[in-house]
């Protein structure tokens, strides 16, 4: 359900019956868990931001850039300096906001895996609802691997089975085939209508994504992939406070390390365990 300033939410006609913002509300609206807001704007936000990364992932499905493990990625010079591991990093003399257009515009340029395609989709998002102005002064350094990102998007982990229009859900394969391991599992944007987009498998219902990973099982392999309940989401209410910045944003912020795990197509939840493992054996590397 859904709480703003501590009362219950009641629609408006805001957000037309049968559209995707209507559904998200509904879908808010019927999950147990509560989302509570402290204004009709960060609610807005939200819903903007959801839209977004729908419309994202449905024009990256449109596109023509391949699916590729980390040893077989590549990207657009003009825009981007492949590493070694096969991360894309935002080269200096470039505006954040063109090269992460470049993405979609010439997409044939580009082969990436399903994780890197999400972060993707992420700040794609984020740019459509914040602006170019505004995006280009909070992501001045982007570097594409895997689930790694930059601080203010926020993304995080949560365990639920009631999945909103915008969520990133994780379909896992146990058994993969060692052959094609980044057919390990497959990240994919709940579309809001019943279906998913993860690059490398395209626009499908559940039942067609579990189909399809388990075609890249082990020989004899008995165990069918599944829909996990691990979801990814970004920082819906930081991103709404930092929309209304006016003026030139520079505060300083903590980045976190980037894990070069060469893993293709893991969950947040699983790269979130690696970022975990790092700091611990950081920490005990150098006790206080």
């Amino acid at each position: 359900m859904i709480q703003i300033s501590g009362m219950p939410f009641q629609q408006s006609d805001a957000w037309p019956k049968g559209s995707i913002e209507s559904d998200i509300i509904q879908r808010m609206q019927d999950d147990s868990a509560v989302y509570l807001y402290k204004s009709i704007d960060e609610l807005t936000f939200e819903i903007k931001l959801r839209k977004n990364i729908i419309e994202g992932a449905i024009v990256m499905d449109q596109g023509d850039a391949e699916f590729a493990s980390f040893e077989k990625s590549y990207c657009n010079p003009e825009y981007w300096n492949l590493t070694y591991v096969g991360g894309f990093q935002l080269r200096s003399d470039v505006k954040p906001s063109e090269a992460i257009l470049d993405i979609y515009k010439n997409s044939s340029l580009y082969a990436y895996e399903c994780s890197t395609g999400m972060i993707i989709i992420y700040y794609y998002a984020v740019l459509r609802s914040i602006g170019e102005h505004l995006f280009n002064q909070l992501f001045q350094n982007i570097y594409l691997y895997s689930w790694h990102s930059d601080s203010d998007l926020g993304i995080h982990s949560i365990h639920s089975d009631h999945f909103i229009p915008g969520d990133v859900v994780y379909f896992q394969n146990p058994d993969v085939d060692p052959e094609m391991s980044w057919w390990r599992g497959e990240n994919a944007v709940d579309l809001g209508d019943g279906t998913f987009f993860g690059h490398g498998l395209g626009i499908n219902n559940a039942v067609d994504m579990i189909n399809a990973l388990n075609e890249k099982r082990k020989p004899g392999s008995i165990q069918s992939a599944y829909l996990t309940n691990s979801v990814a989401r970004p920082s819906f209410k930081h991103l709404a406070h930092l929309s209304k910045i006016q003026r030139s944003y520079s505060a300083y912020k903590f980045q976190h390390f980037v894990i070069h795990h060469n893993e293709s197509s893991i969950s947040f939840y699983k790269y979130l365990q690696y970022l975990k493992m790092f700091y611990h054996q950081m920490t005990n590397m150098n006790p206080i």
